[in-house]
C-alpha cells in the first residue's frame, strides 16, 4: 500500500511538471520554427483563418520534438525536487531502491513514446503536408515583396523584371529592366525605368505597376512583315507609365501534387509503398538505359564482332567492333566495290565484305579523306550526345536515390523520436537524483546542454546519410548510440549513490594528472594534550637526511629513465615510501609543539609523491596501454619525468628543513639543561 501511494505521489509531481514544461518546449519550438519563415508572413495580408491553419500545423507537426525535451527537463526538476526536499533520502531509508522510485515514471514514459509514434504516423504526417503546402501558398502571395535586387524575377507570367536596388520601407524599385513577351522572345517588349512601384489591385487579380523616367522599346513584327528584311519598332520615352499585369495574388493553395516526394507527410505504409514504386520506376529507367547502351554497342551480327584468330584486329588496338561510325557507314558493313583499274596496272585484291567485318580500319583507311573527316566528325558529335545523356542520367539516379534515402530517413526516425523519450527520462531522472537540485536554474543548464549534444549528433547524422556519405542506419543512430550509454552511465550511478558531480574529485584527479599539489597546512595548535618527543623527533630527522642524501646519491633523479624499465618492467621504490613515512610520522608530531619556528618551518616541508617517479600507473596493464597509445604514453613520460627533477629538489629541500628544526631543537634542549642548572643552584 506504500508503494502505491508513492508511486501515485510521484507520478502526480511528474505530470504536473511535465504539462508545464511541454507547453513551454513547445512555445519555444515555436518561436523558433516561426523566426525562420518569418519572411514568408510579414507582409502578406494574410487573414485569420489562414493564420489560425498555420499555427495549427506548425504545433501538431513540433509535438513529437517537444515531448523528449519536456520529458527531460521535467524528470530532472522532479527529482531534484526530491533530492532537494531530502524527500528522496527518506525513500531510501524506507528500503525503497531509486529503481522502485524510477518504475512507475519509466512506464508512463513508455506510453508517451509509444503514443509519440502513433502521432508521428497518423497526425504527423497530414499536419506537415498542410503546413507545407500553407507555406508553399504564402510564399507565392504578394510577389512585389518578393522580387529580388540584381537578378532576373520571372514570377510574373510573361513577365521578366530586374531591380537593381529596392526600398523595403517604402516599396519604391531602382533601376528597372521588364521585359515583356507576348508570343516569342523575338515580339519582345523591352522597358526601362528609372523607379517604380508595383502593387497588388484591390480584387487581388491583378498587379499596379507604376513606372517613372524611362523607355519602352516595342518590336513592330507582324505576320505579314514575318519575311520582310527590315522589322519596324517603336520607341517611346516617357514621365510616367502605368501598367496593368495580369496576376492573381490573392491567397489560394498551391497544388498538392508538388508535395509527392515530400517524405515527412507520410506514414510507415506510405513510406514503404512509395519506396517500392521508387525502385520500381528507376529500376525501369536503369534498365532502359542500359538497354540503349547494349543496342548502340551491340547491334551487329554475333559474326561480325568475332575477329579472325591470329591476326590483328580493331580489338587488339583498342577499337570496339560494331561500332557505327557514320550514319550509313558502320564499321563492318561490306564496303563498295573497287573502281575499274586501267589494264596495264595489276589489279588490288579486294576484300570480301567479312575480311571488312573482321578488320573495320582496313575499310577506314580504304576511304577518302573528305570521308574520313565525315566519319570522325560524326563520331565526335555521337560521343557527345552519349556523354550529355550519361549526365543527364546520372542527375536522375541522383535525385532518385535522394528522394529514397530520404524517405528512408524519416522511416527510421519515426522510432528514434519515440526512443528519445525513453532515453531522455533516463538521463533527466538519474542527474536529478545526483545534482539534488530543483528549481529552473540548474535543471535548465543540463536540460539544455544534453538536448544540444542530441540535436548536434542527430542533425550531423541526418545530413550525412541525406548527402549519402553515411549509410541510413548509421546516421539516425548516432544519436541514440551515444546518449543510450550516458542514460545506462547516470542511472548505474544514481542507483549506487555515487558522486558523479563532486568537484572535488574531479579536481584532485586533475591534479594527480598535471602533477599539481596543494601546500602543506600548518597552523599553532590551541590546546595540546600531548607535547613532542623532541629526541625521537630529531633522531627520525637525522636518519631522514643521511637517508636523502643517499637517495639523490644513488639515483640520477635529473638524467631520463629508461623507457623499458618505466613501462614494462616496474620495480617499487621503497627507500622513498620509507623517507616519506618517517617525515610524516615526525611531522605529526611536532606539529604538536608551541614553538613558533618549528611550527613556521613544518608548513614549508613539500609533500612527497612515492610512485609517480616510477611509473605512470599503479597497475602494470595500463603502462602497457600507454606505451602502446604513443602520443598519450609520451605524456605520462614526459609527467614522470617532471616528476624526478620535483622529488630531486624536494629532497634538497627536506634536508634544509631538517637542518632548521634539529637547530631549533638543539637551542630549546640548551635552555631548558640551563633553567634547569640555575633551578637546582
Amino acid at each position: 500500500m506504500l508503494i502505491k501511494k508513492l508511486d501515485t505521489y510521484i507520478i502526480k509531481q511528474f505530470g504536473l511538471l511535465f504539462v508545464g514544461t511541454f507547453f513551454i518546449c513547445q512555445f519555444v519550438l515555436m518561436m523558433q520554427f516561426l523566426w525562420q519563415h518569418i519572411d514568408k508572413l510579414i507582409g502578406k495580408g494574410l487573414t485569420m483563418d489562414v493564420m489560425a491553419q498555420f499555427f495549427g500545423y506548425m504545433a501538431l507537426f513540433l509535438v513529437p520534438q517537444a515531448l523528449p525535451l519536456a520529458i527531460l527537463l521535467s524528470s530532472i526538476i522532479t527529482f531534484g525536487n526530491l533530492g532537494e526536499k531530502m524527500e528522496l533520502t527518506a525513500i531510501k531509508a524506507a528500503g525503497i531502491s531509486l529503481m522502485q522510485v524510477l518504475r512507475p515514471l519509466a512506464i508512463l514514459c513508455l506510453l508517451i513514446a509509444a503514443g509519440s509514434f502513433y502521432f508521428q504516423n497518423n497526425v504527423g504526417p497530414h499536419a506537415n503536408q498542410q503546413l507545407t503546402q500553407l507555406l508553399m501558398s504564402m510564399k507565392q502571395k504578394s510577389p512585389e515583396l518578393e522580387i529580388p535586387e540584381g537578378v532576373f524575377y520571372d514570377g510574373i507570367p510573361g513577365t521578366n523584371i530586374y531591380v537593381q536596388q529596392r526600398n523595403l520601407d517604402t516599396g519604391m524599385l531602382y533601376g528597372i529592366m521588364i521585359y515583356r513577351m507576348s508570343n516569342s522572345f523575338e515580339d519582345a517588349s523591352i522597358i526601362l525605368a528609372d523607379s517604380g512601384m508595383l502593387q497588388s489591385t484591390a480584387d487581388k487579380k491583378h498587379l499596379s505597376l507604376k513606372l517613372w523616367s524611362g523607355e519602352w522599346f516595342e518590336n513592330m513584327r507582324s505576320q505579314e512583315l514575318a519575311g520582310a528584311a527590315a522589322v519596324p519598332y517603336r520607341r517611346e520615352t516617357f514621365w510616367m507609365k502605368h501598367l496593368i499585369l495580369d496576376f492573381d495574388s490573392d491567397f489560394n493553395l498551391a497544388d498538392a501534387g508538388a508535395l509527392a516526394n515530400n517524405a515527412r507527410g507520410k506514414s510507415l505504409a506510405q513510406i514503404s509503398h512509395a519506396i517500392d514504386s521508387l525502385n520500381i520506376t528507376y529500376d525501369s529507367v536503369g534498365l532502359a538505359a542500359y538497354n540503349d547502351a547494349k543496342t548502340l554497342l551491340f547491334d551487329l551480327p554475333m559474326e561480325a564482332r568475332q575477329p579472325a584468330r591470329g591476326t590483328g584486329t580493331a580489338t587488339d588496338k583498342g577499337y570496339t567492333v560494331g561500332d557505327t561510325i557514320g550514319d550509313d557507314d558502320p564499321i563492318a558493313t561490306t564496303p563498295p566495290a573497287p573502281q575499274p583499274q586501267p589494264v596495264a596496272q595489276p589489279q588490288p585484291v579486294a576484300k570480301s565484305g567479312k575480311a571488312y567485318k573482321k578488320d573495320p580500319m582496313a575499310y577506314y583507311q580504304s576511304l577518302n579523306d573528305d570521308r574520313k573527316r565525315a566519319i570522325l566528325a560524326n563520331i565526335g558529335a555521337r560521343i557527345a550526345n552519349e556523354q550529355t545523356n550519361l549526365e543527364f542520367r546520372q542527375m536522375l539516379s541522383t535525385d532518385a536515390d535522394k528522394i529514397i534515402r530520404q524517405h528512408q530517413i524519416e522511416a527510421i526516425n519515426k522510432f528514434t523520436q519515440a526512443l528519445a523519450c525513453l532515453i531522455f527520462f533516463f538521463i533527466g531522472a538519474p542527474l536529478g537524483a545526483i545534482i539534488r537540485k530543483g528549481g529552473l536554474g540548474m535543471p535548465i543548464i543540463i536540460s539544455v546542454f544534453v538536448f544540444i549534444v542530441y540535436y548536434v549528433l542527430d542533425n550531423t547524422g541526418y545530413r550525412m546519410a541525406r548527402g549519402g556519405i553515411w549509410a541510413v542506419w548509421f546516421g539516425k543512430a548516432l544519436a541514440p548510440a551515444v546518449l543510450i550509454p550516458l542514460a545506462v552511465f547516470v542511472t548505474y550511478k544514481a542507483n549506487r549513490d555515487s558522486a558523479v558531480f563532486n568537484a572535488d574529485r574531479y579536481k584532485e584527479l586533475l591534479r594527480k594528472v598535471l602533477g599539481l599539489r596543494t601546500a602543506r597546512p600548518s597552523y599553532m595548535k590551541e590546546v595540546v594534550i600531548d607535547d613532542p618527543d623532541y629526541a625521537a623527533d630529531a633522531q627520525r630527522l637525522h636518519y631522514v637526511s643521511r637517508q636523502a642524501k643517499a637517495y639523490t646519491g644513488n639515483h640520477r633523479l635529473k638524467a631520463l629513465p629508461n623507457p623499458i624499465d618505466v613501462f614494462f618492467r616496474y620495480q617499487p621504490d621503497n627507500d622513498i615510501a620509507d623517507i616519506s613515512e618517517q617525515l610524516e610520522t615526525t611531522i605529526a608530531d611536532l606539529a604538536n609543539s608551541r614553538d613558533k619556528v618549528i611550527v613556521s618551518t613544518l608548513s614549508k616541508y613539500p609533500v612527497v609523491a612515492t610512485k609517480a617517479h616510477t611509473r605512470p600507473f599503479d597497475h602494470k596493464w595500463m603502462n602497457i596501454a600507454a606505451a602502446v597509445l604513443v602520443p598519450i604514453g609520451i605524456f605520462f613520460y614526459l609527467r614522470m619525468c617532471r616528476y624526478r627533477r620535483r622529488l630531486n629538489n624536494d629532497l634538497a629541500l627536506i634536508q634544509k628543513h631538517n637542518d632548521t628544526i634539529l637547530t631549533q631543537i638543539n637551542k630549546m634542549s640548551a635552555g631548558t639543561h640551563n633553567a634547569d642548572t640555575h633551578n637546582e643552584i
